[in-house]
C-alpha cells in the first residue's frame, strides 16, 4: 500500500522547527525589503513554472513548501508592503497584526455565536466599541467584516430596512417607487455591485456631481433627490465618502447631514481609508461631521496596519443590526440576541478583530496616532518637493495621498509606466475630476524621508524618459 502523507499536527519539536523556518523566511525577507525591487519580478512563464512545481499529486515536506511559498510571494507579486510602494492604500502590516493571524488561524475560533467563542467575540466587541466611541458618545455598535464592500453593503441594507416597513420580507417590492441612493462621481464604484447584489438594481445608484475638488456637491445632491421624488422614485440613503479612492477627498459631511435630516434619509460615511484619522482624536478636523452619520465604514487593513481583510461597519443605531439580520435556526444555540450571526451578514467567520486588538494592545492609540502623524508629515514633505520640482499638485487632501501631474506636459500614463518598469518606487495612475493623474500614497510605517526623496528622483527620471520617448 502506498504511503500517504496524512494531515496531522506535528509534535512540539517539529512544530517549533517549522514555525521557525517560516519566521526566519519572513524576517529575512523584511530585513532586505528596502533594497529589493518592488516587482513583480517573475513574468507569466516563471509564475507558471512555480505553479507547475506544486502539482498536488506528489506530497512535499512542509519545510520545503514554506521556503518555496516565501520565495514565490516575494518574486511573483507586487510588493505592496514595500516602503517605496506609494501607489496603493494597502500598508505594510504591523507585526502584531500578522502574528494575530497566525494565532487566530491556529486556535480557529468560530465567531458565529458567543457561547462557542466567548473571549474572541468579546475581543471584537471591545475593539469595535473602542473605535465607535471615537465617533459617537455611547450607544453605538458594529462588527468586523471581510472588507469595505461588505461593510458598505451592510450600511445599505440597514438604510433600506429602515426606509420602509416590509423591506426585510419583500425586498424592493416594499417600496412605493424604485429605491435610489446617492454617492459622488468620485466614490468607490463597488456601490454598483452592492446595489446589484441586494436586488435594488444598479440603476438605484445615483452618481452625484462633485464640486471640482473631488467632493460631493450638496446642490447637485439636492437637485438629484428632488428629481427622483418628482418622478416617483424613493430616495433612501446618502453614501458620503471620507477619503476618496482616487484622491483622498472628504465630502462636506455637515452639509450632507442637513440634507439627510431634511429628506429623512440614512447618512452613511464610507471612511474605509480616512477613518484611521480617528486615532488622532475627536479634535482632528480631517473627519469633521462624521459624528452626524448613521453608519460608518472603516478598513483596518488600510491605514491602521492590519493584514488584509479587516473591515468594520459601525452604527449609532444598535437595534438596526438586529432588525436587519435577525434569524433563528434549530441547529444554533439559544443566545441572548446579540450573537454575531444575528447581527451581521456573515455566519461562520474567523476572528478578524484579533488583528487590530493586538495592534492597539501593543502600540496603543498614541503609537498608532504617532505613525499616522509621521506619514502625514512625509506626505507634506512630498507635496512640497513636488511643487519645487515643477509638478502640479491637483488635490488638497487631509489624508496621506497626493495626486499630481507634470507642469511640463509629460503624460501621466507615460510617467507611471516608466516608474513601474524601473521598480525602484511605485506609483499608480488614477482619475481625478475627469483627468488622468499620478497618485502617491504614504501609508507604509516603514517609509522614511529618504524614501520620499527616492520617489522624487525616480519621478524626475521618469519624466525625462517619458518626454524623450
Amino acid at each position: 500500500m502506498d504511503q500517504v502523507a496524512h494531515v496531522k499536527w506535528p509534535n512540539q519539536q517539529e512544530t517549533r522547527r517549522l514555525l521557525g523556518i517560516a519566521a526566519d523566511g519572513v524576517a529575512n525577507f523584511y530585513d532586505t525589503l528596502p533594497e529589493r525591487p518592488i516587482g513583480p519580478l517573475w513574468d507569466e512563464d516563471e509564475r507558471k513554472r512555480w505553479l507547475d512545481s506544486h502539482d498536488f499529486d506528489t506530497p512535499r515536506q512542509l519545510n520545503g513548501v514554506i521556503e518555496s511559498v516565501v520565495k514565490g510571494l516575494g518574486c511573483g507579486n507586487l510588493l505592496s508592503i514595500h516602503p517605496r510602494c506609494f501607489g496603493l492604500f494597502n500598508p505594510t502590516p504591523a507585526l502584531a497584526g500578522a502574528i494575530a493571524d497566525l494565532i487566530s488561524a491556529s486556535f480557529n475560533p468560530q465567531l458565529a455565536v458567543a457561547s462557542h467563542a466567548p473571549l474572541s467575540v468579546a475581543i471584537e466587541r471591545k475593539v469595535v466599541n473602542a473605535i465607535a466611541s471615537r465617533i459617537w458618545d455611547g450607544g453605538s455598535t458594529g462588527h468586523f467584516t471581510s472588507g469595505g464592500a461588505e461593510a458598505n453593503m451592510t450600511a445599505l441594507l440597514l438604510a433600506a430596512t429602515r426606509a420602509v416597513t416590509g423591506f426585510a420580507e419583500f425586498g424592493s417590492r416594499a417600496f412605493a417607487g424604485p429605491p435610489t441612493f446617492y454617492a459622488s462621481t468620485e466614490s468607490h464604484f463597488a456601490w454598483f455591485k452592492i446595489a446589484h447584489q441586494l436586488g435594488l438594481g444598479r440603476a438605484a445608484m445615483r452618481l452625484v456631481a462633485t464640486d471640482g475638488q473631488g467632493r460631493m456637491d450638496p446642490a447637485a445632491l439636492q437637485a438629484a433627490i428632488a428629481e427622483d421624488r418628482s418622478s416617483g422614485k424613493t430616495p433612501i440613503a446618502i453614501m458620503a465618502t471620507a477619503g476618496t479612492t482616487n484622491a483622498g477627498m472628504v465630502d462636506p459631511l455637515h452639509l450632507l447631514s442637513r440634507i439627510a435630516s431634511a429628506e429623512n434619509l440614512w447618512l452613511h460615511v464610507d471612511a474605509a481609508w480616512a477613518g484611521a484619522l480617528l486615532a488622532l482624536g475627536k479634535e482632528n478636523t480631517g473627519l469633521a461631521g462624521i459624528e452626524l452619520a448613521d453608519s460608518v465604514t472603516i478598513d483596518a487593513h488600510k491605514w491602521l496596519n492590519a493584514p488584509m481583510g479587516a473591515g468594520m461597519l459601525l452604527t449609532r443605531h444598535p437595534d438596526a443590526l438586529a432588525e436587519t439580520f435577525h434569524v433563528s435556526a434549530s441547529y444554533m444555540p439559544t443566545g441572548d440576541g446579540d450573537d454575531p450571526y444575528v447581527r451581521s451578514a456573515q455566519w461562520s467567520r474567523r476572528n478578524i478583530g484579533l488583528r487590530l486588538f493586538m495592534i492597539l494592545a501593543t502600540h496603543g492609540w498614541k503609537g498608532v496616532a504617532a505613525t499616522i502623524e509621521h506619514q502625514l508629515e512625509l506626505a507634506q514633505a512630498l507635496r512640497q518637493s513636488l511643487a519645487a520640482e515643477n509638478w502640479k499638485v491637483e488635490n488638497d487632501s487631509s489624508c496621506g495621498v497626493i495626486v499630481f501631474n507634470d507642469m511640463g506636459g509629460a503624460a501621466a500614463e507615460a510617467i507611471v509606466k516608466e516608474i513601474q518598469q524601473e521598480s525602484v518606487c511605485w506609483v499608480s495612475l488614477a482619475r481625478f475630476e475627469g483627468r488622468s493623474v499620478i497618485r502617491a500614497c504614504v501609508t507604509s510605517h516603514l517609509a522614511t524621508g529618504r524614501d520620499v526623496e527616492d520617489l522624487v528622483q525616480a519621478l524626475k527620471r521618469a519624466r525625462t524618459a517619458a518626454a524623450q520617448g
